[in-house]
């Protein structure tokens, strides 16, 4: 009698947008698999139907996760192997399948990124902010009190800071920014991948004011993405903050790549970071 090996859980990424970025790896592991657990199997079903393949599918979403992970652990032992993807991107990154993994894994089972489209990476690269550091906050909570705790939180922070939006949450993210972090540089990327992809820059204010003229900015979801804070400088009397620094060189008529060398010089951190943000802030002058 022969010992039944276990089979694989593969991690598939699928397309954010443009189906072409499903990659030949993930096409043929999804063919291939005994079943495929799909957050929204009717949405993933046209994904499926696109390409051809028709492997059985069953849901695992947040309400339903945790129950699924015998099921599917029965599956494995008894040698299939299962292709776990989202509505769309990499499972996990705000998606479901963390549960899942996280017992798998304990329980000793095999598990296989296939790995593929992102909106968080894909924005970044290309945002043109810092990308050499960066802190990812998931989507910001929805209350007004709690999004605005939640940006205090990270008020400080010097690394890039990166957030999912919805659209009919993006003109108060901003209206947030505008009180919190008025003079960040700020990216939003929009619909990425898709026909209508957009990427907008400037303050918070400009992004705003942007959006409030134009409303069909405010469609699809959003990557924000913001410059992170500049470290302060301390001196014997008093701490000068480095938007004080900034505007102040400004005021005198110092030169943006002039300014960005003082900055790097003084307050660390990269001369184009601090390019950046002078060019920014010298837009609102």
């Amino acid at each position: 009698m022969t010992h039944q090996h276990p089979g694989i859980l593969y991690v598939v990424a699928t397309p954010i947008g443009n189906l072409e970025d499903l990659s030949p790896r993930a096409a043929r592991v999804l063919a291939e698999v005994s079943r495929i657990a799909a957050e929204d199997t009717r949405h993933s079903g046209r994904l499926l139907a696109h390409l051809g393949i028709n492997t059985p599918m069953l849901s695992l979403h947040e309400h339903n996760e945790a129950r699924r992970v015998d099921t599917l652990d029965s599956y494995l032992m008894a040698g299939e192997n299962i292709a776990l993807i989202s509505d769309a991107g990499t499972p996990l990154i705000c998606d479901p399948g963390f549960v899942l993994v996280r017992e798998l894994r304990l329980r000793g089972r095999q598990i296989v990124p296939l790995p593929g489209p992102c909106a968080l990476v894909s924005a970044l690269s290309a945002a043109g902010l810092p990308t050499d550091r960066f802190t990812f906050g998931g989507f910001l909570p929805s209350k007004p009190s709690a999004r605005r705790q939640a940006l205090e939180k990270w008020q400080a922070r010097e690394e890039t800071l990166v957030f999912y939006e919805s659209p009919h949450r993006i003109v108060h993210t901003l209206e947030a920014l505008c009180e919190q972090m008025p003079d960040r540089a700020v990216v939003l990327a929009r619909e990425l991948t898709k026909t209508y992809e957009t990427f907008l820059q400037g303050s918070p204010q400009a992004l705003l004011e942007q959006l409030l003229q134009d409303p069909n900015q405010s469609r699809g979801e959003f990557v924000v993405m913001i410059a992170g804070a500049p470290p302060a400088v301390q001196s014997d009397e008093q701490l000068i903050t480095a938007a004080e620094l900034l505007n102040a060189m400004l005021a005198e008529g110092v030169g943006v790549k002039q300014g960005a060398a003082i900055a790097a010089k003084m307050l660390g951190g990269r001369k184009q970071e601090w390019y950046a943000r002078l060019q920014t802030l010298k837009g609102e002058y």
